[in-house]
């Protein structure tokens, strides 16, 4: 059988390590093929780690170095970066911004695609935008290789009654995603308080979980998967 493709859709460099790692290492081991676009590099986020003496263009050249190691420890087979200003994906010009992410959707030919959920999992700007305009590249009726699209879960789409499709249990990858994680060093303020030191298990993020949120035309199915590729035809 021929390798199937998810396209990762996300905001900053280590959004990724943060979500998903477990899911794309899982990917790649099983021969399939995660690619990840990024709408920033990441070059406004100085206030989480010792990184407050470089330039936004030194931080996003370092951030693009750390995502470069992360993706090689997550079996990553694409990383691409839009390059806009990170903080403010709010102010891209809405139908450029489709447009690219439409672009990078048929050059890869994914099967499906994840991206955050509509309130950004943490309301972030960025978050919240990157979800709209990705889904918005997968609904223009220009992506034909998209048959599922699952949001990262969340407590709003939990309070609407939306649980997730998929958890996956991080125990057993937890050093790969330590590892992925540290990749990460310039933002390690922020990895820390969301996970500990990294270097014991945080029994609270235990999971992964995805929602189901579009499948060719339906939205929000309510279906437990073993996999993200159930159904796909």
């Amino acid at each position: 059988m021929m390798s199937r493709t998810t396209a990762f859709i996300f905001a900053h460099p280590d959004d990724e390590s943060f979500l998903c790692a477990c899911l794309i290492k899982q990917l790649a081991e099983q021969g399939e093929k995660p690619v990840l676009l990024l709408a920033t590099r990441g070059d406004a986020g100085k206030k989480n780690g010792d990184v407050g003496h470089l330039t936004n263009e030194e931080l996003g050249a370092q951030r693009e170095q750390e995502m470069m190691k992360a993706a090689s420890i997550l079996g990553l087979s694409q990383v691409e970066h839009l390059g806009y200003p990170d903080g403010k994906l709010k102010e891209i010009e809405e139908g450029e911004f489709i447009e690219r992410v439409i672009h990078f959707i048929l050059e890869h030919k994914p099967e499906v695609v994840v991206t955050f959920p509509e309130d950004g999992g943490n309301f972030h700007p960025d978050h919240m935008t990157i979800s709209k305009i990705a889904t918005s590249a997968v609904l223009s009726g220009r992506c034909p290789s998209v048959q599922k699209l699952y949001y990262i879960s969340s407590n709003t789409l939990k309070e609407n009654g939306h649980h997730p499709s998929i958890a996956l249990d991080t125990e057993p990858y937890w050093s790969m995603k330590a590892e992925a994680l540290h990749a990460h060093e310039s933002q390690i303020y922020a990895i820390r308080r969301y996970f500990g030191d990294l270097e014991s298990f945080p029994e609270n993020r235990r999971y992964e979980s995805f929602v189901l949120a579009w499948e060719r035309g339906a939205w929000y199915p309510p279906r437990l998967e073993k996999s993200i590729y159930d159904g796909i035809i």
